[in-house]
């Protein structure tokens, strides 16, 4: 298959070229190759030249890189490799702009480092955002799938020794890179949501406890059994929280072993965050870490809190607080509510009793029904001897 020309003659005596494109093909009989024309471009001087480029960029799509580059420039250029640039290049931009690079420096100044090392974090940065691997395959991504500016080579040992220096300093970096993104992003932290969930691995047995000579632990297990949120409970997992602002973005994150349990967690997560000094925040978290030393907890130094409690729960304030009376107000067509004061002297908590009128009746008519059903089936049974 070929671009073929032919030209012909004007009235005028001047010539006009034609482009077509065509394939010879074998003419048994007269035993002879013959051109057929497959398609016509029309008059040279005329031609959509946009169609023809789109035309070969097209084509170009069943060639490998180097066959395409062969095709385009003959045999001037040799092609060597070639590797993705976009992704990494964007995130390096996004990285630079939040000052994580400038951040890192400052952070690692003074140590024995290897001088690549903010270029080595940021690779495990950018393969777990595009292409999720492990250390050993993510030093490989970046030598032969991915273009890391600054970063030619990578080993698994730059990015277990790139992994230590960050553990020193993540609850430095992590602040500096949340004010950096609250700047960038105008963020509100006025609220702060959170929340955990649990991820598993498919491994037979779970971390063993972490022994010194003497057989004390030193640091427990990490991927242990635990209350499985996803129905795995066959399986080791970890513990995983997140605190986010109201529009969603994260603000920090953190793991725990498996085991853990989720009510002492958000203690942990405000004095984390104390020291970031953020300034009038709430709380707000669901009924899985309502407890009276919780709200006690988020109420130091004026703290604030919004906790989700269960209707029919063993909490005595929240007994108390549906035992009181009180009005009603209007929210919204399927929503009222009423404040209630719970103050025994010693500690005041405030709650808001939702009630939905439209669920309401819903709950009626199914209980009604439940007990129409019951009624219906034990109608006549006294008359039933002991053995019908």
């Amino acid at each position: 298959m070929y671009l073929r020309r032919t030209q012909r003659r004007t009235k005028e005596g001047g010539a006009v070229g034609y482009l077509q494109l065509a394939h010879n093909v074998w003419d048994a009989p007269s035993k002879q190759s013959r051109v057929r024309v497959l398609y016509s471009f029309g008059r040279e001087d005329q031609l959509d030249r946009q169609a023809i480029v789109r035309l070969i960029g097209s084509l170009q799509r069943a060639l490998e890189p180097d066959e395409a580059l062969s095709a385009a420039a003959g045999g001037e250029l040799e092609f060597v490799a070639s590797r993705p640039l976009g992704g990494a290049w964007a995130l390096d931009g996004l990285w630079r702009i939040l000052g994580i690079d400038r951040t890192l420096g400052r952070l690692l100044e003074g140590r024995r480092l290897d001088v690549r090392a903010e270029r080595v974090l940021f690779a495990m940065v950018a393969n777990r955002a595009l292409e999720p691997l492990s250390k050993l395959a993510a030093s490989k991504w970046v030598c032969e799938r991915a273009w890391i500016d600054g970063l030619a080579e990578l080993d698994e040992d730059a990015c277990y020794r790139a992994m230590d220096w960050l553990l020193e300093i993540e609850a430095q970096l992590a602040e500096q890179v949340y004010f950096a993104t609250a700047d960038l992003l105008n963020l509100e932290v006025d609220l702060l949501f959170f929340d955990t969930t649990s991820t598993y691995f498919e491994r037979e047995q779970p971390d063993p406890d972490i022994l010194d000579e003497d057989g004390d632990v030193i640091a427990p297990a990490f991927r242990v059994y635990g209350h499985s949120k996803d129905h795995r409970p066959d399986l080791p997992q970890v513990v995983i929280g997140m605190a986010v602002t109201r529009t969603g973005i994260p603000v920090r994150v953190w793991s725990w072993p498996g085991n853990t349990n989720d009510q002492e967690l958000i203690r942990q997560v405000k004095d984390d965050l104390r020291s970031w000094k953020l300034g009038r925040v709430v709380w707000v978290a669901d009924r899985g870490f309502q407890s009276a030393e919780n709200r006690r907890y988020l109420q130091r130094a004026g703290g604030h809190y919004v906790i989700g409690e269960k209707l029919r729960g063993n909490s005595k304030e929240a007994k108390a607080a549906l035992s009181r009376q009180g009005r009603y107000h209007d929210v919204a067509g399927n929503l009222r509510v009423k404040e209630v004061v719970i103050d025994d002297g010693t500690m005041r908590d405030r709650f808001v009793v939702c009630h939905n009128p439209e669920e309401a009746l819903r709950d009626k008519a199914v209980r009604q029904a439940l007990l129409d059903q019951l009624s219906d089936a034990i109608a006549g049974s006294d008359r039933l001897s002991a053995t019908s």
